[in-house]
């Protein structure tokens, strides 16, 4: 597994790759931080890596005045599709990718945070990601934090898994590339800070920060094994990829 490298986009502070990190780094793989919020710039291209990882982050995948990078975001995660390239979308990086692809994103109707169960879906079973976690637990509980949702998937994607609010919570295009909506990077250190920062916008949900984050810090050790397993999965896909001296190349510019 060691010499795999992995871009992974962080779009603001407090929002990085926490246990997904952690995880591929003890698999050996290399991991590539760029922060365009802080001033870092996005490749033009995927030629140097083996995986692309897109994390979350409190705009919408339409917010261009608010992060200029984000047209340069879709371009990279339309490169990855077009190279059936093993990547994963988080939060505002599924939704980044259903606009990539011709999907379509609108804001929630009811919003989700705090921990929530989601449905398996029977493709999941077969899914070379999710079926060693749903064949182990056909319960599934992630941590979700966002507003806006994928209305319309992709032409071509492959639903995997939804939940009561939310229609798409995981969806697959070709076989490496997957978006998901919940954030199976965090643990409750890492949404301590979103929900101070988001007192008012949860208050109009009729919830309180601190009983989210002790719900969250209640189910720990279960979210660290399981999304954990999630992410070691995903790094044995991008270890096991061709690499991208194998892939067939086609230039940023020419993609849709």
């Amino acid at each position: 597994m060691s010499g795999a490298r992995v871009l992974v986009v962080e779009h603001e502070d407090g929002t990085g790759p926490a246990q997904f990190g952690e995880r591929l780094t003890d698999q050996g793989l290399a991991i590539d931080l760029c922060r365009p919020w802080a001033g870092d710039t996005l490749p033009r291209t995927l030629d140097a890596y083996h995986g692309l990882l897109v994390l979350g982050g409190s705009m919408g995948p339409y917010d261009e005045d608010q992060a200029p990078w984000l047209p340069q975001v879709r371009k990279l995660l339309r490169q990855a599709v077009t190279w059936d390239l093993p990547t994963l979308g988080i939060c505002l990086g599924m939704e980044l990718l259903t606009v990539a692809c011709g999907g379509e994103v609108r804001h929630a109707a009811l919003p989700e945070v705090g921990l929530n169960d989601l449905t398996i879906h029977q493709a999941a079973f077969t899914d070379p990601l999710f079926a060693p976690l749903v064949d182990q637990d056909s319960r599934l509980r992630a941590v979700q934090w966002h507003w806006e949702e994928t209305a319309t998937l992709p032409e071509g994607a492959v639903a995997l898994l939804t939940s009561e609010r939310c229609t798409h919570q995981a969806y697959r295009i070709g076989t490496a590339v997957w978006g998901v909506q919940f954030h199976p990077e965090v643990l409750a250190d890492d949404i301590r800070t979103w929900g101070a920062a988001d007192v008012g916008p949860l208050h109009a949900l009729g919830l309180e920060p601190g009983a989210v984050v002790a719900e969250v810090e209640r189910e720990e050790t279960r979210l660290r094994t399981l999304w954990g397993a999630f992410a070691e999965q995903w790094g044995r896909i991008v270890a096991d990829g061709p690499g991208p001296f194998a892939r067939q190349r086609i230039p940023v510019e020419r993609l849709p």
